[in-house]
């Protein structure tokens, strides 16, 4: 398969030198100590690599599943020597002041109030994409990140990739004349998750503390490990699984700081026949109009054709008055001038380890700014938030990007935020 599938296996090749380079600090007495919170999939590539430094200490692994906990707490002990503490609950781990920083990879509906309890316990978060599980959490991720004070890392690593921060500086550059559109997305083979009944869930599991503030519902075995991002309660489909990464390139090379005013989406499932809720096929369009001057993003996804657009499967390509640049997924990019013109090409893999890089070294106060900031990980959810919003809604509709609401739109404007159950993790001002 593509290097889509494949991109985090390139990024443990560096783990060695990433270990040898944290060395110095560990020597210096910065050791972090971490917690991660959901160490299965994604979470599980963050152990591999962060068991493998000498700047950090992993204290702690949470998961609600005791099978999936015991193995991360394996992987840590492997690569460290010494086993973390492995734990169900993640308020132990906001509970002690010895904990430094926490990595959040847990199921989407648990990313924006996870991150808002460990802020407000005063740890630095390392948050998977998407950053929220609709628009409210996002604004209230940035309002708890300014008042805290802590980095805010969102695990969008185009961001900390050089390949890709080499493509953003040839578009600033002007390279290809005046951006006036772009568009990303995201075209391969899912599959078919077919129909489940409810049923108890696994003694493993503890399903209630699973599905957290999100609507209490009956176990499925369609449900996990991963389908979640399917359903509406858990994630919001494939546009904030896998397409946030390309709209969030697509954006950093627009050069926009804001929302879009214009949203126009026709999605649907017209391929698989499954209990899958969000869209296999979605085209949406998006406008902004920023001091009269006006720019397109659109976004396309096909999650049953897993073929190449532009020479690769998933990606985005920026149209300039003076050529065009396509950059695919942790694969490298393309620069093209008049007539076609080939003027300039790069391979190059996502660097997973390089994300983790910068959010120490943010922690360490090297660096001020994370390259992921809670401000563009909002803009990017943002926009798969509205797309899936114009598909419901099956209307074009109008958004103030100052206030987050849309325009004579009552029903539209419902869906910015979402309902939670009465919870303990349940976000404030919500």
């Amino acid at each position: 398969m593509p290097t889509r599938r494949n991109f985090l296996k390139n990024s443990f090749v560096t783990a060695a030198a990433l270990s040898a380079a944290a060395s110095t600090h560990a020597a210096d007495g910065q050791k972090i100590t971490l917690g991660v919170i959901g160490p299965g999939g994604m979470g599980s590539n963050h152990l591999k690599l962060l068991s493998a430094r000498k700047d950090v200490e992993i204290a702690y692994v949470c998961d609600v599943d005791a099978v999936k906990v015991a193995s991360a707490a394996k992987i840590v002990e492997t690569g460290m020597g010494q086993a973390p503490k492995a734990v169900k609950d993640m308020r132990a781990i906001f509970d002690d002041k010895k904990v430094d920083a926490v990595f959040i990879a847990t199921p989407d509906h648990w990313h924006a109030p996870a991150t808002l309890l460990a802020l407000d316990a005063g740890k630095h978060v390392y948050v998977e994409k998407p950053c929220s599980h609709n628009i409210r959490e996002g604004r209230l991720m940035i309002e708890a990140q300014k008042k805290t004070g802590k980095v805010l890392q969102v695990g969008t690593q185009s961001r900390s990739t050089s390949t890709v921060i080499e493509a953003i500086d040839r578009l600033k550059a002007g390279d290809i004349g005046e951006i006036l559109a772009v568009k990303a997305w995201n075209s391969q083979k899912r599959a078919n998750i077919g129909f489940a009944k409810g049923m108890k869930a696994p003694e493993t599991l503890d399903f209630d503390l699973w599905c957290g503030p999100a609507p209490l519902v009956e176990y499925r075995t369609n449900l996990l490990p991963g389908r979640w991002r399917w359903f509406h309660a858990f994630g919001s489909g494939d546009i904030a699984n896998d397409g946030v990464h390309d709209i969030d390139v697509a954006l950093w090379g627009l050069g926009v700081t804001t929302h879009p005013n214009r949203i126009a989406c026709l999605a649907g499932k017209y391929f698989f026949n499954d209990d899958q809720e969000w869209p296999d096929t979605q085209y949406a369009v998006f406008e902004y109009d920023i001091e009269g001057k006006k720019k397109q993003l659109t976004f396309e996804q096909r999650i049953w054709s897993p073929y190449v657009q532009e020479g690769y499967e998933n990606g985005c390509a920026w149209y300039g008055t003076n050529g065009y640049l396509v950059c695919g997924h942790g694969e490298g990019w393309k620069l093209y001038g008049p007539k076609n013109k080939l003027i300039a090409e790069k391979e190059g893999k996502a660097d997973l380890g390089a994300h983790h890089n910068n959010f120490l070294a943010c922690i360490r106060g090297e660096v001020k700014q994370p390259n992921g900031n809670i401000q563009a990980g909002h803009l990017a959810a943002t926009i798969c938030h509205l797309a899936n919003i114009g598909h419901l809604t099956g209307r074009t509709l109008s958004f103030d990007p100052v206030s987050e609401t849309f325009s004579n739109d009552k029903e539209a404007t419902a869906r910015v935020k979402r309902t939670y159950r009465e919870h303990w993790a349940t976000p404030k001002g919500v």
